[in-house]
This record gives C-alpha cells, structure tokens and sequence, in this order.
C-alpha cells in the first residue's frame, strides 16, 4: 500500500520543481527570445540607394573610411542605382581610398566617376589634395584615350559578373565554415574574391582575400568568431582597380549563419522538465505546486504509527 503514496511524493515533487521552473522561466525567455529574434532595421527592409550614401558620407565624416567603403560598395552595386548616385558614389569612393593613400583604387573611383559625367568638376572650396588628385587622375584618363566610354561616348555597360555561393544555415560553435564558390565573369575582369566578416555584436566588418583561380574561389571563416547566436559575412568581388564588380550580400546585408548553442546539463533541456511545464504553463498561466508533506507524529488524520507518511500535492493556479 506504500507505493503509491511514494510514487504520489515523487511526482508531486517533480510538479512542484516543474512549476517554480516555469516561473523563473516565464521571467527571463520571453525578453531572452524577443532580444534573439530581433533584427537590425537594415534587415527588415532593403535600404535604398539613397540612404546608404547619405551614411556612407557620414562615416567618412566620422573618420570611419573603411566603413564608408563597405557602404558605397554595398551602393554601387544596387540594382536600378541612378547615374546620379553613381557619381555621388564614386565621388565619396574616391576621398575615402585619397585620405587611406590607397591611389589606385582612387585613381579608380576617379575614373568611374568621369566615365558618367565627362566634364565633372570638384567644387573650388574642395580640399587642394582632391583636387590635385582629380586633375591628374582625369589628365591620365584622357591620355589613355578615355577608357570606359563607348563609341557614343556613353558609358560603357559593366561587364555583368555573378558569385554563385550556397551559405551554411546552421553550424556548431568554433566549427570550419568552408566559403566555397564560382565566379561567373563573361570579361575576366575578376581579379580578387574578398571576405568580409563578423561575429554577433560587432560594430566592424574584418575582410580577408579569398584563393581565387580559374572562376573559383575558396577559404573558410576564422574559427573564433563562429560563436552563438549567428556569424555574419558577405564575399566582393573585384576589378584590378579595386572597384566591387559582384557580390553575395553586403554590408547592408549581410549573409547569416545561425551558430548553436552549446549543449548543457540545464535542467531545461531535461526531457521530464518540458512535459510538466506543458501541463502546467498554458497561455501565460503560471501554475504552482505546494507539496505538503507530514508524518504520523503530527498530522491527527494519520493516526496509524505504521501508516507511511503521506504527500498531498496542491496545484494553484493563477495569472
């Protein structure tokens, strides 16, 4: 006759453990849940032309150059982006690359910007260094015969380049995330394949150059930064100036891998906890369980010395 109050005393234990769990629960996985589900406004809505321009100047106001870069790059290569923007883009490209003293993506930037607009002039209140840079960038343009223009003296079309890549959706943390990938690129203008990277929370995109031969690119993400929640990255592809031909995501947005999280002894991953907590949790309800345990010595309903002791299990439930 004992079993079944001792099975009633364990399973009235367990309903009480189960129960202040759900309380604790319901106080932390709701705002755990809704922090791990939301998402910049950049990943809500594609953000114009417009506004990444707007925020790439204000990086390079910032002294942020390489964001600014990560930006226009993300800009440039907007389906639809006007000839206007180009200009404006290629403009901001060029100081950025100016005050980083990287000439030759410069000379670049300078370059695209007067394949759009010819007769393009930087203001006279414009620093004497971009000014001097433009001058000479254009006057080597020229002498080369005005690469870029058509015979109409249009702008030429880009050469249409595409990075064909298969993203992971979920990996392990510290796991080998291989970036693998084919370029396709109709002119050969491709010279290099880069990767940008960050882990979760970071502010900054790092950026490493990828092996890239014959069409195909390969490489991995640094293993360190493949930690919970999510690793993000995006791969550019470029022309010997520098200038971005192609991408799969971008700074704007970015690919994301989803990273697990690491396996424990919680008792919220115990497989007994879950049921309960069905039972016991429905539509925000909190339910409780008081376990009252007593003895024969003091409980006048248990007279019988021989009689076990008893559990009386309670379940309370409320808002």
């Amino acid at each position: 006759m004992d079993r079944p109050w001792r099975l009633g005393s364990r399973l009235g234990s367990r309903l009480a453990h189960a129960a202040l769990c759900a309380f604790a629960l319901s106080a932390v996985a709701l705002p755990a849940a809704q922090h791990a589900h939301a998402q910049p406004k950049a990943a809500i809505g594609k953000t114009d032309t417009t506004a990444l321009i707007q925020k790439a100047q204000d990086l390079f106001d910032d002294q942020r150059y390489e964001e600014s870069v990560q930006t226009l790059s993300a800009a440039l290569l907007r389906p639809g982006t006007s000839a206007e923007n180009k200009i404006e883009i290629y403009r901001l490209l060029a100081y950025n690359y100016i005050t980083l003293g990287r000439n030759e993506e410069a000379d670049g930037a300078v370059r695209g910007l007067l394949v759009q607009k010819e007769d393009f002039e930087l203001s006279k209140k414009e620093s004497p260094r971009f000014r001097d840079f433009f001058t000479k960038a254009r006057a080597a343009w020229e002498a080369e015969g005005k690469p870029g223009k058509d015979e109409g003296g249009g702008a030429r079309a880009l050469p249409t380049v595409a990075i064909k890549h298969t993203a992971a959706v979920q990996v392990d943390p510290d796991a080998i995330v291989k970036i693998e990938g084919t370029i396709e690129d109709p002119t050969t203008s491709v010279t290099e394949v880069q990767l940008f990277f960050r882990s979760s929370g970071a502010d900054k995109f790092a950026s490493k150059p990828l092996v890239y031969s014959m069409g195909s690119f390969r490489g991995q993400l640094p293993q360190n930064i493949v930690q919970p929640p999510l690793v993000e990255y995006y791969l550019l592809a470029v022309d010997a100036k520098g200038l971005p031909l192609a991408s799969r995501g971008d700074a704007d947005t970015p690919v994301r891998i989803a990273v697990r999280e690491p396996e424990n002894d919680s008792i919220f991953v115990s497989p007994w906890f879950w049921l309960p907590v069905g039972v016991v949790v429905v539509g925000g309800v909190i339910a409780t369980a008081i376990i009252a345990s007593s003895g024969s010595g003091d409980n006048p309903n248990n007279p019988d010395p021989t009689d076990p002791p008893r559990s009386t299990v309670i379940i309370g439930v409320g808002e």
